[in-house]
């Protein structure tokens, strides 16, 4: 297929969390928030002149400092944004929005606020506690969260409108970029796709990472041109296959499956587009604030939800996901150390392969693989036995 239009300058974009986008919008007066979690509704850091940015640590070499403050058996992304923090590769950043989504995060979020990592007058951190179950009263409990320690703080520091429509204003905003995304993905459903999984991700995470109304137009365009865009004269994978994991914010784990000739065809992980990618519904009879913060906590894949109601909605999400787009097999994806993701991958690959017939590769990995010559051989061992089996299933339908 012809190469994407902006897929060099997406790239180039991912290169930095400081990006081109983020600097031209700050230096047209607007407020960089950082985060780190789908816990933090992104759509609240998009208020008025705020904008937000997920934050990664691409092209993150040694962790050595991160790990004096950290030790060494702590998560690599964790490590990698201190790492990143006590460089300077933050001071662009408004202020820093955390979340107690797992200890280690806390962690990293207390250290880079200790460590002074950010000398902007204004500049805040801030943690937010969130709820373990999802019911009414953690709901309202989570609501009162994100008034104190974001929308407050936003309002009394940079004057920012919080109100109900400024706040339902920010929503149509976010929805119009999630439909384009989800738009672009249901395209890899297509037996023959106009789109590989490596693009879909770049496209993922240049909308986590970019001002949305200076990305947005590149995502319109290149809708378009994906849609017009000619298939190769037969489909360029060996076997279809969807990703299920935690943090995956390097493109390159995704390119290193599909050069193996696996197609990542759904995602279901954080920085993916499930969840993140989904359109926010709201009502007139509830405030936008109460109706995002149950969106974000009923539809979270998080492995820290650990009640019988939540453990089976990741299992059939996964399984739905492959289903309704063509998976012959499921990667389940571990960043090393996560405790969470450890016990999830470890139970969760059986119980796949188990109780719903799927085959399953279960990996643990670093932050940064580059060219992991131990992943690529089992990626390309697991591509094989996916072929070899539709192979055998064609055969037997003769």
């Amino acid at each position: 297929m012809k190469d994407l239009k902006h897929l060099i300058y997406f790239e180039s974009l991912l290169e930095n969390a400081n990006n081109e986008l983020v600097k031209q919008a700050q230096a047209e007066g607007d407020i960089c928030l950082g985060y780190t979690c789908y816990h933090v509704p992104e759509v609240l850091l998009n208020l008025g002149n705020c904008f937000s940015v997920r934050l990664r640590a691409p092209n993150t070499g040694s962790l050595d400092i991160a790990t004096y403050y950290m030790s060494n058996y702590t998560c690599e992304y964790a490590r990698a944004l201190v790492e990143r923090g006590i460089e300077g590769g933050y001071k662009f950043l408004d202020a820093l929005i955390g979340v107690d989504a797992c200890s280690m995060m806390n962690r990293a979020m207390e250290h880079l606020e200790v460590l002074d990592c950010n000398e902007k007058e204004k500049f805040f951190v801030t943690h937010i506690d969130i709820p373990f179950k999802v019911v009414d009263y953690t709901v309202d409990a989570y609501v009162t969260q994100m008034k104190v320690h974001v929308l407050d703080n936003l309002h009394e520091k940079f004057g920012v409108d919080v109100s109900d429509k400024a706040i339902r204003k920010a929503v149509k905003e976010h929805n119009e970029v999630c439909k384009i995304l989800t738009e672009i993905g249901e395209l890899r459903k297509a037996e023959n796709p106009v789109i590989t999984g490596y693009e879909y991700h770049i496209l993922n995470l240049v909308s986590y990472t970019c001002p949305k109304r200076l990305i947005l137009p590149y995502l319109k365009e290149t809708l378009k041109e994906i849609k017009a865009r000619k298939p190769d004269p037969k489909p360029w994978y060996r076997a279809r296959v969807a990703m299920v994991g935690s943090e995956i914010d390097d493109p390159n784990l995704t390119k290193l499956f599909e050069d193996c000739g696996a197609f990542i065809c759904s995602d279901r992980y954080c920085f993916g587009s499930t969840p993140g990618r989904e359109v926010i519904e709201l009502n007139n009879e509830e405030d936008a604030l109460t109706q995002i913060c149950r969106h974000v906590m009923e539809h979270s894949e998080c492995a820290r939800y650990i009640s019988d109601e939540k453990v089976h909605q990741r299992r059939e999400t996964a399984d739905r996901l492959a289903k309704e787009f063509g998976a012959e097999g499921i990667i389940y994806e571990q960043m090393k150390y996560c405790d969470y993701w450890g016990f999830e991958r470890a139970l969760v690959s059986h119980v796949m392969a188990e109780e719903y017939g799927w085959p399953v590769l279960s990996i643990d990995r670093l932050y940064n693989n580059g060219s992991s010559g131990q992943l690529r051989t089992r990626c390309q061992a697991f591509v094989e036995s996916l072929e070899i089996k539709r192979i055998h299933k064609e055969e037997g339908n003769k």
